[in-house]
């Protein structure tokens, strides 16, 4: 078979499940709305849960940046790449999140792959929580190491992992706050378990820094847990992108001299670094959005009872609403989108089967009428 042949094939096998991806041109009018082909909608399919992705500071301080860095970083951060901005930034994550260091990436997805294909080796074993995001899962398949995988947010099942024997070092893997559920892991028993088998915790909170602990220090800090390795991410709560690693120093130094993700990539942009130290700024001093946040998930789960989907038992910003089939989800989004709601479905093989949903995300920037308007709309739909 041909190359187009298999191209066609996948397309065609792609269209015919109802898992056909396709992207939508969109243009932010502010944080909470969004305008598609000319009409204006609800926007709650958005990551940007404390509503900083249009604010001036944010936005003034990349003007800054650019205007005194230029808009690139011009090589990797080991040629000449690596600016005041990135260095300064890198302290500032490291001091606020108690870490002796912290290394830059341009996204969560490159942190996550270069972490762990620079730390395994072919006796090690990565013990990941089997609905760990595509980002982790594939970096450990594509890994030296050998994957193995626990129930979800389940310590016994992580504890007969640890329980089997293995010949070289051993890296638990899990989320802060799920992708696709919205739940939290129990990060205290999964740390201490790792402890007591002299293995490493990696913990991807994504989801939860800037949003959850003390100053939006995350689910590590909230969950009092300080481990080895941890991811955070600016493409959400922060309301730009890029992630970073906080780790002790001799784990940065050893990245600095193995991980490719670092070493044969452009650094990220100094004005991007200046305008996140602005966003880091926003997000310490940022407990009146941290509690609005919290007021509009309270709002939308007291509004949400009575629906015929189910809603998952989420505190978080994501709040999935199960609808079973990849047709029915669909159509449903459809039918939002008619309303003036504009929430994506989420199909396999991002979920499992037969798990279809609504992902429902929120912001601080909603508006209480917002959310009532979201859930009028989601009762008359739920009494067709």
């Amino acid at each position: 078979m041909s190359w187009s042949q298999r191209i066609s094939l996948a397309l065609a096998l792609r269209q015919a499940s109802g898992h056909y991806r396709q992207r939508t041109l969109c243009q932010a009018v502010d944080g909470r709305r969004l305008r598609v082909d000319g009409q204006e909608y609800l926007n709650f399919s958005g990551n940007d849960y404390l509503g900083l992705n249009q604010d001036a500071r944010i936005i003034r301080a990349w003007q800054q940046g650019a205007e005194r860095y230029g808009v690139g970083a011009g090589g990797s951060a080991h040629i000449t790449g690596y600016h005041p901005p990135q260095a300064e930034l890198e302290q500032q994550l490291a001091d606020w999140l108690g870490y002796s260091r912290a290394l830059l990436f341009i996204s969560g997805f490159a942190a996550n792959q270069a972490v762990i294909h620079a730390l395994t080796g072919k006796d090690d074993q990565i013990i990941a929580d089997k609905l760990c995001h595509a980002s982790l899962l594939e970096a450990a398949s594509h890994s030296p190491a050998t994957l193995r995988r626990f129930a979800h947010n389940q310590p016994s099942a992580l504890a007969d992992r640890l329980a089997a024997s293995a010949s070289g070092e051993r890296l638990v893997v899990t989320e802060g706050v799920f992708s696709m559920d919205g739940d939290r892991a129990p990060l205290a028993e999964l740390h201490q378990l790792a402890r007591d088998h002299h293995s490493w915790l990696l913990v991807d909170d994504a989801h939860g820094v800037g949003v959850c602990g003390e100053q939006g220090r995350g689910s590590c800090q909230q969950q009092g847990v300080k481990p080895e390795l941890l991811i955070v991410t600016f493409g959400k709560a922060f309301g730009l992108s890029g992630a970073a690693l906080l780790c002790d120093n001799d784990t940065a130094e050893y990245l600095l001299q193995f991980a490719r993700h670092l070493i044969y990539s452009t650094a990220m942009p100094p004005a991007q670094s200046y305008a996140l130290q602005s966003a880091l700024h926003c997000v310490q001093q940022g407990d009146d959005l941290r509690q609005q946040l919290q007021d509009n998930i309270s709002r939308f789960r007291r509004g949400s009872s009575g629906l015929r989907w189910q809603l998952s038992p989420s505190n978080s910003a994501i709040q999935p609403l199960l609808v079973g089939e990849a047709e029915a989800a669909v159509g449903l989004s459809q039918r939002l989108r008619q309303q003036g709601c504009w929430i994506s479905a989420i199909r396999p093989p991002t979920v499992p089967p037969g798990t279809a949903r609504l992902r429902i995300t929120l912001s601080a920037s909603h508006q209480p009428q917002d959310i009532e308007r979201l859930l009028e709309v989601l009762h008359a739909l739920s009494s067709e």
